[in-house]
């Protein structure tokens, strides 16, 4: 009730015992903090704030305009409902390497189990777009070597994003990762692979945590958890689906409601406020004051 039962340390406890089981995790993107808690309930293990999914919360594109405390109040709101270790996209950074360690320092602070930075020119852009630029690999090395020594909780997971594939090749990507990893990073997402042959080499040549990217309409093929979990990915991400489904949602409903002037043919679809209530834990505040579950409602409704 109102806060998370466990502790920021126990969540990044929990994150890192969980890659080291070698099974695969499987991590959806929170679009908002009652759909993290929603993650949770369904029995997912960890999930992600997406950068690109907070842009689109607030109206605008993927291309570096959100910032490290817009960033940080999100996932502050989010980690406080649910006991799941939460990853959080940290862009790159927000700045130079002095920024960098800033934003591992305020991302320790809201609770979270870890973040990735990326090597991407400052603004950057949504990954699986093109024409993207990559920093020189020792100016990644900085902003990575910042944000381990600004780092307070050793547990506290520390991922490089590389986007140097579609910039500069696959063989290059594996060079920025392994330096990354050199300079203090912990696990490493080789983002927009073009094929199962290359996530397969790329784990081949990198032995860290690597976390792929299943996002919809990208560059990437759409693997399935067996094939990622035999081909070695640690984490299976799973970004944007939420905000997707929910928006396809929206639009939906919206052309329903302006065309029959109701909105009876959506009951069927929607959440009942039953099932809102009881994922909001209504009841469980009336252990402090029943006036607020002093009422009964009605079945399925």
């Amino acid at each position: 009730m109102l806060h998370t039962r466990a502790t920021p340390a126990q969540r990044r406890r929990a994150l890192r015992e969980r890659l080291a089981t070698g099974r695969l995790l499987t991590m959806p993107g929170a679009l908002n903090p009652l759909s993290a808690r929603l993650i949770q309930d369904a029995g997912f293990e960890a999930a992600y704030l997406s950068g690109a999914v907070l842009a689109a919360d607030l109206g605008l594109p993927d291309i570096g305009l959100t910032t490290a405390t817009e960033v940080a109040a999100r996932a502050q709101q989010t980690t406080r409902v649910t006991d799941l270790p939460v990853l959080v996209d940290a862009d790159t950074g927000f700045g130079e390497p002095l920024n960098a360690a800033r934003t591992v320092q305020l991302m320790e602070d809201v609770g979270l189990a870890g973040l990735h930075l990326e090597d991407q020119v400052n603004p950057k852009r949504c990954g699986h777009l093109d024409g993207k630029t990559v920093v020189a690999r020792e100016e990644m090395c900085r902003r990575v070597r910042a944000a381990a020594d600004a780092r307070r909780d050793p547990d506290f997971l520390l991922m490089a994003r590389t986007d140097a594939r579609a910039a500069e090749g696959l063989a290059a990507a594996v060079d920025r990762a392994k330096a990354y990893v050199d300079a203090g990073a912990d696990a490493v997402f080789p983002e927009a692979l073009a094929g199962e042959a290359e996530f397969e080499a790329f784990r081949a040549a990198v032995d860290v945590p690597l976390l792929a990217n299943m996002t919809e309409f990208g560059k990437s093929p759409l693997l399935d958890a067996r094939t990622l979990q035999d081909l070695g990915y640690d984490i299976a991400l799973y970004p944007v689906t939420l905000l997707r489904l929910a928006m396809g949602a929206v639009e939906d409903g919206l052309r329903t409601l302006a065309a029959d002037g109701t909105q009876q043919a959506l009951l069927p679809r929607m959440q009942t406020r039953s099932r809102l209530y009881e994922l909001l834990g209504y009841e469980d505040y009336a252990a402090f004051d029943t006036a607020v579950f002093d009422f009964t409602l009605p079945p399925n409704t």
